[in-house]
């Protein structure tokens, strides 16, 4: 079925969308989904090329997840993951260049980057505050 098809079928009936009140638009759950928005644009499960990122579980980098769209009706094939655990610069180097070369859009490139760099960003030891009262003593 084409995607635009599929995409009238699950818009409003998923077991990944997440509702609630007040809110606009509904978010959505859904594995290579990269920005968690539940849309046509960013839907993971109609469309043949998908991309998504996700932490490695020991908390040291990233892997990202593609889907190829030679490999459609081939579960096993369809999905494959590469970690990245180099800097976070060169990391983020690679992935573009791994997008680019797979002709992925660019809007899903620059949503990629920014997911990659924000749980790069979590990944950091977070500094140890002075307590206010040692540093009202110091001045």
């Amino acid at each position: 079925m084409s995607s635009h098809l599929n995409w009238m079928i699950i818009r409003n009936n998923s077991a990944f969308l997440v509702k609630k009140r007040n809110i606009k638009k509904p978010f959505s759950k859904e594995p290579n989904n990269v920005t968690n928005l539940n849309s046509y644009r960013y839907n993971g499960l109609i469309h043949k090329k998908a991309v998504s990122v996700v932490e490695n579980p020991d908390r040291k980098g990233f892997t990202v997840v593609y889907k190829k769209a030679k490999a459609t009706h081939k579960p096993v094939k369809n999905i494959v993951r590469r970690p990245f655990k180099a800097g976070a610069r060169r990391s983020l180097f690679k992935v573009k260049r791994l997008l680019k070369a797979n002709n992925y859009r660019t809007d899903l490139t620059t949503a990629t980057l920014r997911r990659a760099s924000a749980i790069l960003r979590s990944q950091r030891p977070t500094k140890a505050k002075k307590p206010k009262a040692a540093a009202a003593k110091s001045e």
